[in-house]
């Protein structure tokens, strides 16, 4: 009898940071990464009220991509290259750090003006060995360019990569894919990713991988080149994700991603020294967390 598609299933932390509730997904001791995929956040559900917001100040990256993707709700990004982008649902804001980059996260004036539902994905693609000190650079794609797929009883959006015969106009440094799929309650989807690794997180509803079920909220981590069928045991909404497994370690401390803990660091000394560039018209600063 051939093992189970699904490797290892991970319900992540739940912490709430002022009111906002954030799934920590990855990286996790039995699970460090999916493909190049080292960190993931589910963001919410949550209500910000009229008169509040988001508000993540600047903080500095090395080494990775972010990856932010919305089912609800708007952030506004700004960055230290200049970048100034306010991101809606289905939309993409892939963000290469390389070298060094700060960006912060906040509500805009339209949305703080009233009740806003916010909810979403946080993702961390740690970069190439040869790209890790890449110049920064931020990409942002509408939805109304990326890709849809689909087949009987689901649908979906390709955000980067390639899947389903279909490749996302999004640029990434790394052999992955990341998918956003809507399924109807009792549909099948039958998942041959071509990938070292994948993983399925379901954003809302219940699934069953190969008859093993699958609750909101769980990631359910695949084995090697695992060819599963996915069955929806209600209305579903996945992030579907990996890629080719990394040759190399990768550390990470706080924000930052490296193949080397000097690099690491020096970037904590150039954090604390002023030494990234800041993002234009901001002046608030994250300090370094201790320990």
């Amino acid at each position: 009898m051939e093992p189970h598609s699904v490797d290892l299933v991970i319900t992540g932390a739940t912490k709430d940071i002022g009111g906002f509730e954030v799934r920590r997904l990855l990286p996790v001791a039995k699970r460090r990464a999916v493909g190049p995929f080292v960190f993931l956040d589910h963001m919410g559900p949550a209500v910000l009220a009229a008169g509040k917001g988001l508000d993540v100040r600047p903080h500095p990256h090395i080494g990775l991509a972010t990856v932010t993707y919305l089912y609800d709700g708007s952030i506004l990004h700004r960055d230290s290259v200049g970048s100034v982008q306010e991101i809606s649902p289905g939309d993409v804001n892939w963000m290469t750090a390389g070298r060094g980059i700060v960006h912060s996260e906040r509500s805009g004036e339209a949305a703080r003006a009233v009740d806003q539902r916010v909810h979403g994905l946080q993702m961390w693609v740690a970069l190439p060995l040869q790209q890790q000190e890449t110049d920064p650079v931020f990409a942002h794609t509408p939805k109304s360019e990326l890709p849809e797929i689909s087949g009987p009883g689901w649908k979906g959006r390709l955000i980067a990569g390639s899947l389903f015969g279909k490749t996302s106009p999004v640029t990434t440094l790394n052999p992955l894919f990341f998918a956003d799929i809507r399924l109807d309650a009792g549909a099948d989807l039958d998942l041959a990713a071509g990938y070292d690794e994948a993983a399925l997180y379901v954003v809302e509803g219940e699934i069953q991988i190969d008859g093993k079920p699958i609750e909101e909220g769980n990631l359910a981590v695949l084995r090697n080149y695992a060819t599963p069928t996915i069955t929806a045991v209600k209305s579903s909404v996945l992030a579907i994700f990996g890629g080719d497994t990394l040759p190399e370690p990768r550390f990470m401390y706080w924000n930052f991603v490296s193949t080397s803990r000097e690099r690491i660091d020096r970037a904590k000394q150039d954090w604390q020294h002023g030494v990234f560039d800041p993002v234009p018209g901001e002046t608030e600063f994250t300090p370094l967390p201790e320990g």
